[in-house]
């Protein structure tokens, strides 16, 4: 049974990394990302991003390519069931991860015409708070006379246990990015693959 699970992750990584092949032979965008810049993979599974040589499942976690749409329900993680999935999908052979947040945000569209992600790329997407793995390091001091601190109870010896309380997540209809989500809310999870 391993052994085909370890088949299988190998078929997909040589599967991506020839995509990714093709793409280079077509030429690179740099910026922002554009049609050009995400492709399809040859079973059509998958998202590549050419420039950051990344690879994205077509639905999020939960949910099943069919060949045509997503179908199902995503999962509702909070951040540490997030982890514990991605680490169940390493275990699989392939090594997925949390994506980080410029990666999220690379994938939404903006602009007058379109914002969001682009559905012929990944139908039935959900237009929702995304978990990310950026982490954010906040060792600022406080000024325990503050008002607004001591209004919310914020301290010098509490201000970084508050800060592990929140992850960072992006919003994939708009692109807006937030380090301070409890790590306790329920959220969509679109994991990713390096190509490199």
């Amino acid at each position: 049974m391993r052994a085909i699970e370890a088949g299988a992750a190998t078929a997909v990584t040589r599967l991506l990394a020839t995509g990714l092949a093709v793409a280079a032979a077509a030429g690179s965008a740099c910026g922002a990302p554009s049609t050009a810049d995400l492709f399809l993979s040859a079973d059509g599974a998958y998202v590549i991003d050419k420039q950051t040589r990344v690879a994205w499942p077509r639905c999020v976690e939960g949910m099943r390519w069919t060949g045509r749409t997503c179908t199902g329900a995503p999962y509702l993680l909070t951040h540490s069931e997030a982890m514990a999935r991605v680490a169940a999908r390493q275990r699989e052979g392939v090594a997925w991860r949390l994506p980080r947040v410029r990666e999220l945000q690379r994938l939404v569209r903006s602009g007058a015409n379109a914002q969001g992600l682009d559905a012929a790329l990944f139908p039935g997407a959900v237009s929702d708070w995304h978990w990310s793995a950026s982490v954010s390091i906040d060792t600022t001091s406080v000024n325990q006379y503050a008002y607004n601190n001591v209004r919310r109870g914020v301290t010098g010896d509490n201000v970084n246990r508050i800060a592990f309380r929140h992850g960072w997540a992006v919003h994939l209809g708009s692109g807006e990015s937030a380090g301070d989500m409890d790590k306790r809310t329920r959220m969509p999870l679109r994991v990713v693959l390096s190509l490199d």
